[in-house]
């Protein structure tokens, strides 16, 4: 059952959009979390507890021990080959046809948004479900298998890695260079499941509302963008999405 609050943020927010014709989504943990997937720490239980995020996610961890970092992402990627995008997913899928420009920013890894239908998603953290060569960073060609104890080897005889940007690295300056151009082309950032902690992509909404935008948060809780958001709605993503897409295909019909 949707609360007054909720439905009054939920209607303003549709209006918004239904003045808008381009549009930006960024989204954050919060979105894959209603589909089951942990997030990174919470992900080290058990075994893996023992170990820091330098040990598992930095390309030194890799360099000392590239068995046990292949290991941690190879039983991360079963679940979360495992996992089905929930409805908030394809919500926003729906929606993207009823705007000119439709740009998912995600820094989740685990490709949920493509497998529920959207089209134009920049991962910028990248995909747990693709592998790159460790000394030369290109991608996996041909097949390579993910359930092994030992990194696979890539065709010039380095091993492969996770295609996820680890922590010290740069993201992708070509994905950074198109969510820019998509800020400042757009009307509407839609801000779904995201602390509002973790930069760059912490700073698209501040660029945004900068730039004039209107800014619309989707997030159970207060975050550090709360202040600067146009619309606050305080909702799960799956919820809210699910709702916001029906009251944006209402109210245009």
């Amino acid at each position: 059952m949707t609360d007054t609050r909720m439905e009054e943020a939920l209607g303003l927010a549709a209006q918004l959009l239904l003045a808008a014709r381009d549009v930006v989504v960024t989204t954050g943990a919060g979105m894959s979390k209603e589909s089951g997937i942990a997030t990174f720490r919470d992900a080290q239980t058990g075994l893996w507890a023992r170990y820091n995020p330098e040990e598992l996610a930095t390309r030194r961890g890799f360099e000392k021990d590239p068995a046990l970092v292949w290991t941690w992402y190879a039983e991360r990627r079963a679940l979360i080959e495992r996992a089905e995008p929930h409805e908030g997913y394809r919500a926003l899928a729906a929606m993207e046809a009823r705007f000119d420009s439709f740009v998912v920013l995600t820094q989740n890894i685990d490709g949920l948004h493509a497998a529920a239908g959207s089209s134009d998603v920049i991962e910028l953290h990248g995909n747990i479900r693709r592998a790159k060569c460790f000394d030369s960073n290109h991608p996996a060609s041909g097949a390579w298998t993910t359930s092994v104890d030992t990194p696979p080897r890539c065709e010039c005889g380095s091993y492969l890695r996770p295609d996820v940007v680890w922590f010290g690295e740069m993201l992708d300056p070509a994905h950074l260079d198109r969510a820019a151009e998509a800020i400042d082309g757009c009307d509407v950032m839609l801000v779904v499941g995201t602390s509002g902690l973790v930069y760059p992509a912490a700073g698209f909404p501040e660029a945004a509302k900068h730039a004039g935008k209107m800014v619309i948060e989707i997030n159970p809780e207060p975050t550090p963008l709360s202040t600067m958001a146009d619309v606050s709605v305080r909702s799960g993503a799956r919820d809210a999405l699910s709702e916001l897409a029906q009251l944006v295909a209402r109210l245009r019909s």
